[in-house]
């Protein structure tokens, strides 16, 4: 299993999850279409999936133009908002890309209709890929537009962070830089923080994506994956004791942050 970052708009990732035995491959949330088509034709890969995570534009609006150029390619997802969708989805859902198995998580707040995919090859040595959206970012979260703290504390530890430490993360968007900015606000003593924001700021000079990170790396630097830590607590106000309000708190203080 390849798995292939394509920049997009302004700072999304679009992905390419490419199983090299079958020469067949999913697109994430393809945005804009002919940088996916163009990453495919180059590997010489045919595109038989197309994955979106939720229905916001910057990540569904290039379906039905993709759709168009490719009509035997079905697009999966779990909201009815996603355009040109074919296959619905639901939790615990599955399918194979070529030899790759794909797994769904419903994972609702972001969005109330957002997912998440897990793929994983039996041939391969690499581990898992887990394709988050806006679920989770590396260092960060998702703004809550349409569900509570409860939901994406359910997500991002619940769901996520039972997954294997050495799962890969594969976000929505190029924010690390900024997300741990705020990381090491909420957590100054953080090594873990002030390593990987070192790095992030090195690989953004060079231009070069930050992505992936694994679950076990995001549980170090992540506050929202480090809720239920003295430090993340305290720093919004909140017991450690009630995660639940410590996500909320640090949510609120993020979206004002600058």
């Amino acid at each position: 299993m390849n798995v292939v970052p394509i920049p997009a708009l302004q700072d999304n990732f679009s992905y390419l999850v490419i199983d090299e035995k079958n020469r067949v491959a999913a697109a994430v949330d393809p945005v804009q279409p002919q940088r996916v088509l163009e990453e495919a034709l180059k590997r010489g890969v045919t595109i038989s999936h197309i994955l979106t995570t939720h229905h916001h534009w910057d990540h569904s609006g290039g379906n039905e133009e993709i759709k168009s150029k490719l009509p035997k390619a079905d697009v999966y997802g779990y909201d009815d908002r996603i355009p040109a969708l074919t296959k619905p989805i639901k939790q615990n859902d599955s399918f194979n890309v070529g030899d790759i198995k794909v797994e769904v998580f419903f994972t609702p707040c972001h969005t109330s209709g957002h997912v998440l995919y897990l793929a994983s090859d039996p041939n391969g040595s690499d581990s898992s890929a887990l394709f988050t959206g806006d679920t989770l970012f590396i260092a960060g979260c998702g703004r809550f537009f349409e569900g509570t703290a409860e939901q994406m504390h359910r997500a991002l530890n619940g769901v996520i962070g039972k997954l294997p430490e050495e799962t890969r993360v594969y976000c929505g968007h190029e924010y690390t830089e900024n997300n741990l900015k705020f990381a090491k606000e909420v957590e100054p003593e953080n090594e873990a923080v002030a390593q990987k924001l070192q790095w992030a700021a090195s690989q953004r000079e060079k231009g070069v994506p930050t992505v992936p990170s694994t679950v076990g790396e995001e549980k170090s630097y992540n506050p929202f994956m480090r809720v239920d830590k003295k430090s993340v607590a305290e720093s919004v106000g909140k017991s450690v004791d009630d995660p639940v309000s410590v996500m909320a708190e640090l949510r609120k203080k993020k979206d004002s942050w600058k």
